[in-house]
């Protein structure tokens, strides 16, 4: 028999304390101008992302708690398929802005300007990223509006190469305890095609230990990596990978425990933790199956192009620096509004 959902607690005083975390940095106007006036074109020619299965948008299972999304990471990659996705159901569904998820990201994003793309300075909180610590997860856990999203492959799921992608790697056992214990849902979806953003890019852990040290948490070796000799700005290069993203079946871990939470011993959470784990994992599969296997459409990627020849060369990586340069300029240092 499943545990029977718990009553809503209070939050504690630090809980209480630290919600100010709901409001620091996020910007609802940057997030929209940067959409509006750059992300838009670099997704319509560039991206050319699909959402598979949001419609109805899901809603929460229990009123009081946010649904956690959780989705596989793209090894090797700068998390394009991260802002690409969060910048779709911003742009797509405004009637759920109030719902849709808040990210928890890797402090390491925020640590150093360099993993801000193109150093647009706080880019990740401006946009809605809150750190995930232990008592971010907590707090935002008792968010009233936002749901959350997390990639529960941690730093392990960015540093996998491209021998090993769409193999989702051991899940934090937190996205399991904070589901049991708010009595909270887990809506999986899956990011296909991003594994291409950067293909063919491999880790190796002496040089990765010594990019941690300027708060770069891997450095993927690929030819590309050539490209930021000559021009730095490649780190940030993505090839033009269609991205797609899946909804998948809702998982409710209550129903696959007896216990409370805080009755699990440390092994029964990663045991649950596997659970999950393969039950995404073979819906990944049949999502790679079925939206991954042409992940760039040429054909496809030239007939936008032309659609867009007006916009030329701003939807070309090349220019991608100039374009979120000038917004900061005239966004945040001039503060314009519509330009």
């Amino acid at each position: 028999m499943p545990a029977p959902p718990l009553a809503a607690t209070p939050p504690s005083a630090a809980i209480l304390a630290n919600q100010h975390i709901y409001r620091d940095y996020f910007d609802e106007d940057f997030t929209r101008a940067l959409d509006e006036q750059v992300l838009q074109l670099l997704d319509r020619v560039w991206f050319r992302s699909k959402l598979v299965g949001f419609a109805p948008f899901p809603a929460r299972n229990n009123p009081a708690r946010p649904l956690i999304f959780a989705s596989n990471h793209s090894g090797m990659a700068f998390p394009w398929d991260a802002i690409v996705v969060l910048a779709h159901l911003f742009r797509t569904l405004p009637a759920h802005y109030h719902t849709m998820p808040r990210p928890m990201s890797a402090p390491l994003l925020s640590k150093t300007v360099l993993m801000n793309p193109y150093l647009v300075q706080h880019f990740w909180k401006k946009c809605g990223c809150v750190e995930a610590t232990t008592l971010n997860f907590e707090t935002m856990m008792h968010n009233p509006t936002h749901n959350l999203m997390v990639y529960p492959e941690g730093v392990p799921g960015i540093g996998k190469g491209f021998n090993r992608k769409y193999q989702l790697q051991r899940l934090a056992t937190s996205m399991l305890r904070m589901s049991l214990e708010h009595s909270t849902d887990i809506m999986p979806f899956y990011t296909i095609n991003a594994e291409y953003l950067n293909p063919y890019a491999y880790s190796f852990e002496p040089i990765n230990r010594l990019t941690k040290k300027i708060g770069i948490p891997f450095l993927p070796l690929t030819l590309l990596l050539l490209l930021v000799l000559v021009q730095p700005w490649a780190f940030y290069l993505a090839l033009p990978a269609q991205l797609t993203y899946v909804m998948g079946t809702r998982i409710c871990p209550g129903e696959l425990t007896s216990k409370k939470y805080d009755e699990l011993t440390r092994d029964e959470y990663l045991a649950l933790s596997e659970q999950v784990r393969q039950h995404m994992q073979t819906e990944l599969d049949a999502a790679v199956q079925t939206h991954g296997q042409q992940p760039y459409r040429w054909r496809e990627l030239w007939q936008r192009m032309k659609e867009n020849r007006r916009y030329f060369p701003f939807f070309l990586p090349f220019a991608w620096p100039l374009a979120f340069s000038e917004f900061e300029r005239r966004f945040v240092k001039n503060g314009e509004r519509k330009f």
